[in-house]
């Protein structure tokens, strides 16, 4: 059957697709990590199984490398460098001990079995990176805020840099004689190309993104190129390529910045190329020489692990003393330094590709990324739930109260901006925003917004101007009602979201206040909607409304927390501030894990009575904690009796639109009351 297949590209490419569409969600559903699916594929798929693939193809070598060399690179992009200046002295310093205890241990490992200096210190290097599996876990338990978190997050750029930067000189090493000088050329040449490359595609990635603006295409491409130059220049002065792949990384993180160019980026990566490299990575795998090294070369294999797992703890033990961490922080740090995917495996391909480890450090390679890929995450979720959440100040915090002092040294009055475009809905909206402005002694901008033409003179133009005058002097009569300034506005743009977002800035607005329409659609999901370009572009909070009856009449209101940060303190701002307008009531919802110690439940109570409590209104609230592994249906079933659910979205702009949790987008389509989507500015 295999033989009836035509000899030509597309058939690897359509396996390949097949392969990351269909397997890595049913190892998810065995509560097995999807990668271990893909090298389980690459084994069947590869010479040791059906021999339907071959790692020998130039195809494959093709997506191999493209896949390596993105994998790095999203690894570099992905370190957040704005954590890590908060911390720096204290990642460098947790960095060098989970670098150099596992790389002193890999060294011992390989001397013990027999293998040479340079192979042993390769064999350390392998040992001494680390992979974050665990971030997305203390990012749902909310304690990213955490230092301990935060410094072993920041420790990944020194342990990615220095074993690369050990594996560098392994691999140059290896190529030829050995002698000092070289040695020392090498290096300098190394010190020269990481400049070049740091501080160059930094300084040039800025100045094509200043000139080329919202161009998301053109940037993505110059990325793209970016990351492949510097791979070329790597190995043009001996090194490998994913080196430069993860310098480049570095270099362009600060100007991509967490916006939708880097989301193109990782979307593409980790939807085609990062998944064919690790089933790359099991068409290498022999069948049988994989279970020799878990039989005939178990002692290397276990040797590996050991050496890894208590150089990681060591590690995280001696920055629990010098920096006086207690031992839920430690063992959530040795949690999250201990997954060895990433950089792991890419180096270990390439010291196995020039021969500088042999096969069974290979498999015993793979051994480790999977024991550590399932152990490291499980730990990571015990012992990060037991960190208490970070301390959040609602008065420093919170930017909805905040007032701005413009140059005339006046405080500046509560502003609220209504674009209005449905005469349908634009009493509930104006009520809205007249109720929160009156309570805080502001005034309201009726917005309406006409799309721009080619020609001033169109009678589409003209029709729409007249519909804009209609709803913005309606809107002004709705706020007399309320006693509330009105000062509207018309304008004509191409971009109906950036229109508003530009008036809003003009305006230094404090909220926009909006109508809702859908934003999961495939609609929305191809070409996007306002609601999603608003909250990405807008520099103040956005309040979208769903509701099912006028705002006067909202008394009960419900608030879901899942933590307490920065940004959702201006949730609860808004849900107090829109409670005391009508004098209602607010219950706080925290639906949390069934393991969730009491401890962090009772800290978390503890942090939100303190947050109310700095509030200035006086409004009735009751805090409720409900264990429960299915948020969606608690919420749903708590707003049963409720007026007002007010749910949160945040800044950040995936490929398929705004960022909407998949718990946030259930209960939308199941409420049954009023509902308001709060978006905050920042992330």
């Amino acid at each position: 059957m295999l033989q009836l297949l035509p000899d030509t590209p597309i058939v690897p490419f359509t396996i390949l697709l097949a392969v990351v569409l269909t397997v890595p969600p049913i190892f998810e559903r065995l509560r097995l990590p999807g990668l271990v699916g893909l090298l389980v594929a690459g084994v069947i798929l590869g010479p040791s199984g059906i021999q339907l693939l071959s790692s020998d193809d130039q195809i494959m070598k093709l997506f191999t490398d493209i896949g390596k060399i993105y994998l790095m690179f999203v690894a570099g992009l992905e370190i957040d460098l704005a954590e890590f200046r908060k911390t720096k002295e204290r990642s460098l310093g947790f960095g060098v001990a989970t670098f150099a205890l596992p790389l002193i241990g890999g060294i011992l490992v390989g001397q013990l079995f027999g293998f040479g200096w340079n192979s042993s210190v390769l064999i350390g290097s392998l040992l001494a990176s680390h992979t974050l599996l665990g971030f997305p876990i203390v990012n749902r338990l909310g304690v990213v805020g955490n230092e301990a978190v935060t410094v072993t997050i920041g420790a990944t750029i020194f342990t990615d840099i220095a074993a690369l930067l050990v594996l560098a000189i392994c691999v140059s090493i290896h190529a030829g004689e050995f002698s000092v000088a070289s040695l020392g050329v090498q290096l300098v040449t190394l010190g020269l190309y990481s400049a070049a490359v740091l501080f160059g595609l930094d300084w040039a990635g800025r100045e094509y993104f200043r000139r080329t603006g919202d161009e998301e295409s053109n940037q993505f491409l110059f990325v793209l190129l970016a990351v492949f130059l510097a791979s070329v220049g790597a190995q043009a002065i001996n090194v490998d390529q994913i080196v430069g792949a993860f310098l480049a990384g570095l270099a362009v993180n600060d100007v991509v910045g967490r916006g939708p160019v880097e989301e193109k980026i990782e979307f593409v990566g980790s939807t085609l190329f990062i998944p064919f490299f690790f089933v790359g990575m099991g068409l290498l795998l022999d069948v049988q020489a994989f279970i020799d090294s878990l039989t005939t070369d178990l002692g290397l294999t276990l040797g590996i692990i050991v050496a890894l797992v208590v150089g990681k703890f060591l590690a995280a033990a001696i920055a629990k003393i010098l920096y006086r961490y207690n031992w839920n922080q430690a063992f959530t740090m040795w949690s999250l330094s201990m997954p060895q995917v990433a950089a792991t495996l890419a180096a270990a391909l390439a010291g196995f590709d020039v021969g500088l480890i042999s096969e069974s450090v290979f498999n015993g390679v793979i051994v480790l990324m999977l024991v550590t890929s399932i152990l490291g995450p499980l730990m990571t979720t015990t012992f990060a739930s037991r960190l208490p959440q970070p301390k959040i100040d609602l008065k420093t915090e919170n930017a909805l109260t905040k007032q701005e002092y413009p140059e005339d040294g006046l405080p500046h009055p509560f502003t609220v901006v209504v674009p209005v475009y449905n005469p349908l809905t634009v009493r509930y909206l104006v009520e809205m925003a007249a109720l929160l402005a009156r309570h805080e002694s502001g005034f309201i901008v009726p917005l309406s917004i006409a799309q721009a033409h080619v020609h001033m003179d169109e009678v589409e133009l003209d029709s729409a101007m007249r519909m804009s005058r209609r709803l913005v002097n309606r809107s002004v009569e709705i706020s007399k009602e309320f006693k509330v300034e009105a000062q509207p506005d018309i304008r004509i743009d191409d971009d109906i979201a950036e229109g508003i977002s530009r008036t809003a800035k003009e305006q230094n607005a404090d909220l926009i206040v909006m109508g809702w329409s859908e934003i999961g659609g495939l609609r929305a999901r191809l070409f996007g909607n306002i609601i999603n370009n608003v909250f990405w572009s807008c520099h103040c909070p956005v309040a979208v409304m769903r509701f099912l009856d006028e705002p006067t009449n909202i008394r009960s209101i419900l608030v879901p927390l899942k933590h307490i940060t920065p940004q959702t303190s201006q949730e609860i701002t808004f849900a107090l501030m829109f409670a005391d307008t009508n004098q209602g009531e607010v219950t706080f919802l925290h639906v949390c894990d069934p393991r969730t110690a009491q401890q962090q439940i009772s800290d978390f109570e503890s942090q939100l009575s303190t947050l109310i409590s700095q509030s200035s209104f006086n409004v009735k609230t009751e805090i409720r904690t409900i264990r429960h592994d299915d948020i969606s249906r608690v919420i749903t079933e708590e707003s049963k009796y409720i007026d007002l659910v007010i749910l949160r979205s945040i800044r950040r702009r995936t490929a398929g639109g705004l960022a909407v949790s998949n718990v946030t987008m259930e209960v939308i389509q199941d409420l049954t009351c009023s509902m308001l989507l709060f978006g905050e500015p920042h992330t």
